[in-house]
């Protein structure tokens, strides 16, 4: 008897230590035994635009200046007295020969500017920059100066108020052909170099920012020249949707 019951008692704790065992491994790891909470929250479900981390993602690439998807239009600006910390000189062709302020751009943009301009020249077109970074006392001068010229509701429709411009992130830059004419200009509008541009500016990370029939959206009138760095597959995915910035991140639209 007494060697039955040792047996026993052995079978006894074996399916006891299986039963614990089959538990753990079907609980989930936010689940731990014998814990009275409730599960974790699961992530929130994606849409058709991407999951949930991703939007937070471009939350964040909108109001990071530092990001080079940063948003910055009539609803979004940029920090006061931001700076961009990465300027350089990129090794391109100008409009001018003075090492100012406007030729500047941020390391990644420039970098990328110099293969865009190279890409050109084997097609034959021959670019040249007219005015990159502004510093937010240059914006202040400029958007004054406009203001003066034609009055601020004019002015507001081709220039930005002072930490709303593209030009104060080191990201954009205007660009015009080598001879420097139509600079910055409508006229620049239907040249080989615009045309250009428009084909081949996403494949080195640039978007035509203010597109033709999209003025409502933008807020600014169609600028042909005024080109902005966000990266190669940002750049690619709003020219193939046919599409701005305040759309691929369906922000807000500029109504004026």
């Amino acid at each position: 008897m007494r060697k039955i019951s040792i047996h026993a008692l052995l079978l006894t704790a074996a399916l006891v230590l299986f039963a614990g065992c089959s538990n753990e491994k079907t609980n989930s790891p936010e689940n731990t035994s014998g814990s009275s909470n409730p599960p974790a929250a699961s992530p929130a479900p994606s849409d058709s635009s991407g999951n949930a981390d991703k939007k937070d993602g471009a939350a964040q690439a909108i109001t990071d200046p530092h990001s080079i998807a940063v948003m910055v239009n009539k609803q979004f600006s940029l920090p006061e007295n931001y700076e961009p910390t990465d300027l350089v000189d990129p090794n391109v062709r100008f409009t001018f020969k003075e090492k100012i302020e406007k030729r500047k751009m941020r390391k990644e943009a420039a970098e990328a500017l110099e293969k865009m301009f190279a890409g050109a020249e084997k097609d034959g077109v021959y670019l040249a920059g007219v005015s990159a970074y502004r510093s937010h006392k240059t914006q202040t001068a400029v958007f004054n100066r406009y203001v003066k010229k034609d009055g601020e509701e004019k002015a507001k429709t081709y220039s930005a108020v002072p930490g709303h411009s593209e030009h104060e992130t080191g990201l954009a830059i205007d660009v015009s052909g080598s001879d420097g004419k139509c600079a910055a200009t409508d006229c620049f509008a239907g040249t080989k170099e615009a045309e250009w541009l428009a084909k081949h500016a996403p494949e080195y990370g640039f978007i035509i920012r203010y597109p033709e029939g999209k003025e409502a959206i933008t807020g600014y009138k169609y600028e042909p020249w005024h080109i902005r760095y966000v990266g190669i597959d940002i750049a690619k995915n709003i020219a193939e949707r046919n599409i701005t910035l305040e759309e691929y991140f369906n922000a807000v639209p500029v109504s004026k």
